[in-house]
């Protein structure tokens, strides 16, 4: 069982950036892919980022290419996703999820871990 707490989220202005934690417990962290997706109201949730936990390969949707960049310290069971130029579009509730595997995952069903979210809201 692995569990994951997201911290970071918050209120920032259009143009502005910030960065989402989450920390994993439970298992051995390099052992999992971590990803981090999104909801917005009315929307399904989609990835944002992914990144594997063997040499740490990233992905990342189209949407945030060149703006948001994931990444990890096994050391500290802790996945990043630093935001920046955010538009009020990226405003949602961003999930952290973990999945066993070497390289990363991008479907949310291939996850198989969760945390509860955390809220980003970007004002124009």
């Amino acid at each position: 069982q692995v569990q994951l707490v997201e911290s970071g989220g918050g209120l920032v202005q259009a143009g502005g950036s910030l960065r989402l934690s989450c920390v994993a417990s439970g298992r051995t962290f390099s052992n999992y892919a971590m990803g981090w997706f999104r909801q917005g109201p009315g929307k399904e949730r989609e990835i944002v980022a992914a990144i594997s936990g063997s040499d740490s390969s990233t992905y990342y949707a189209d949407s945030v290419k060149g703006r948001f960049a994931i990444s990890r310290d096994n050391a500290k069971n802790t996945v990043y996703l630093q935001m920046s130029s955010l538009t009020p579009e990226d405003a949602a509730v961003y999930y952290c999820a973990a999945k066993s595997g070497t390289y990363y995952y991008t479907r949310r069903s291939q996850y198989n871990y969760w945390g509860q979210g955390t809220q980003v809201t970007v004002s124009s």
